[in-house]
């Protein structure tokens, strides 16, 4: 398994570099795109390779066992195990065992949830990266807007 202090900075660095990713009234397929879009950004900032749909260790169920699933992307790092990445919006039991194969096999196993929240961590080693968004009700649209850190207001005293 890949070493549990690199794949905690891994996660942070990502965690931190999708903070600044807002958007506004997109549906579910246009922000997970947009945020795999983000982690190869993230990736290639680091001098990484990236891989959409990168092959995963992990077979595929009956009757399809003798194929492989897909991993959301894949990195490759010079120094250092690979990274899987994996993006969703809902809490799928086989996205959990598919990055804990991954995580068995030496990759930095991430678990980028977005949505509304809130998100139930996974089984170690896998990572959990989260990207808070808000829904608009009914329409399926999300929105992530920047954090504005306001000073709090200044009371008066009264006479």
């Amino acid at each position: 398994m890949a070493d549990e202090p690199d794949g905690e900075r891994v996660a942070a660095s990502l965690e931190g570099w999708l903070a600044g990713v807002t958007f506004a009234d997109l549906g579910a397929d246009e922000v997970t795109d947009l945020l795999v879009d983000a982690v190869v950004a993230w990736a290639e900032g680091q001098g990484w390779r990236a891989y959409r749909r990168a092959p995963s260790v992990m077979p595929l169920p009956p009757p399809y066992e003798h194929r492989h699933s897909w991993i959301d992307l894949g990195c490759a790092r010079p120094e250092g195990p690979p990274i899987a990445v994996e993006v969703d919006r809902t809490d799928r039991q086989r996205t959990v065992d598919k990055l804990l194969a991954e995580a068995e096999a030496g990759r930095v196993a991430i678990w980028l949830r977005w949505g509304t929240g809130p998100f139930a961590a996974p089984q170690p080693p896998v990572h959990m990266v989260t990207c808070q968004v808000t829904a608009r009700r009914g329409a399926g649209r999300y929105t992530k807007q920047p954090v504005r850190e306001r000073p709090a207001p200044e009371h008066t005293t009264a006479p």
